[in-house]
């Protein structure tokens, strides 16, 4: 990332990974320890999910098949009812810890990588004990941001389901063609497809903003979709290419791990190694994701002067005292 800020602009999805790779090999120290403390324990509650809420869900599954081959009015019966009753408490109370543990570290893992990207870039030095200061100063404004952008996809859904409802009405009660019908289905599909990556490409430049600017919110999105344009393209290209390395890391864990069709030992190695892989994507995605906000800064042809950007980062840090 040491290039002119005009020359931003001109790179491609290849030179942003590169970029990406060299900030991390730049201040690795750093990086390693915001890993361990945050994205480590993000990956552990991820993976660990997949595997717990399965194996409840098979054992739900099972117990709920079991009830047909006994007497309802039987004891049996009974505490099957009762253990099925608990066991759906557990698998509800499971989902609900997930998605407030993984909400609290992506956010935390957000605010932290963001900064440091920021940091690298202006040249300022950083300790570790300073990043996690800044965290709870930016916590705020990514909450705000991270529920507008919730909205903003509860929404788009609503509105899909919606159109997907009059499509099966319509289907029906004029006796559209199979053919006919299975077109307008797979065109919805790939319209809804494109919104959410859409959404999904706004959301995650809305948080680098929140960070780094004084938007959070509504704002921070109005922003988002003014800077994505004319970049659209490369933001999508590095986001499937992070997301197909991790459906592939997930589909090991998944095939190898949770279906249990290995030996324990080689399980526990392999649950390892996609612990390892993951965290490593993890941050690789949250510094691709700040890089692409300095590229769409320069296409646009916004200050990203380092001097200002130092400032600002300045700003996040409060009354921290200055080094010696």
């Amino acid at each position: 990332m040491d290039r002119h800020q005009n020359e931003l602009q001109f790179l491609g999805s290849l030179g942003v990974y590169r970029g990406t790779s060299e900030i991390i090999v730049k201040s690795r120290k750093i990086f390693v320890r915001i890993t361990l403390s945050l994205i480590l324990p993000l990956c552990i509650i991820l993976l660990a999910h997949s595997l717990v809420s399965q194996l409840l869900f098979y054992k739900i599954l099972t117990d709920e098949i079991t009830p047909y081959d006994t007497r309802k009015r039987g004891p049996e019966y009974r505490d099957l009812s009762r253990m099925l009753e608990k066991e759906w408490v557990a698998f509800s109370l499971v989902r609900l810890s997930y998605f407030v543990l993984v909400f609290i570290f992506s956010l935390l893992s957000t605010a932290a990588v963001v900064y440091t990207v920021a940091s690298v870039y202006a040249a300022k030095q950083i300790t570790f004990k300073k990043i996690m200061s800044v965290v709870p100063r930016v916590w705020n404004r990514l909450l705000v941001t991270f529920f507008w952008c919730f909205a903003l996809f509860f929404v788009y859904n609503a509105v899909a389901v919606g159109l997907l409802i009059v499509w099966l009405i319509t289907v029906r009660q004029f006796s559209v063609g199979p053919a006919l019908g299975i077109a307008l289905a797979a065109i919805l599909l790939i319209l809804s497809v494109v919104g959410l990556v859409y959404i999904t490409m706004i959301w995650q430049m809305a948080s680098v903003i929140s960070v780094l600017e004084d938007a959070y919110g509504m704002k921070a999105m109005l922003k988002s979709k003014g800077l994505i344009k004319g970049k659209m393209g490369l933001s999508v290209w590095c986001f499937l290419g992070v997301l197909v390395c991790s459906v592939l890391v997930q589909a090991l864990f998944e095939s190898l791990v949770v279906l249990d069709l290995v030996p324990n030992g080689v399980r526990i190695g392999v649950g390892l190694v996609c612990l390892l892989l993951l965290s490593m994507l993890v941050l690789f995605d949250l510094v691709l994701q700040t890089v692409i906000y300095f590229v769409c800064k320069s296409y646009h042809h916004e200050n990203i002067d380092g001097s200002f950007l130092s400032d600002h980062l300045e700003g996040c840090l409060g009354d921290w005292p200055p080094e010696d």
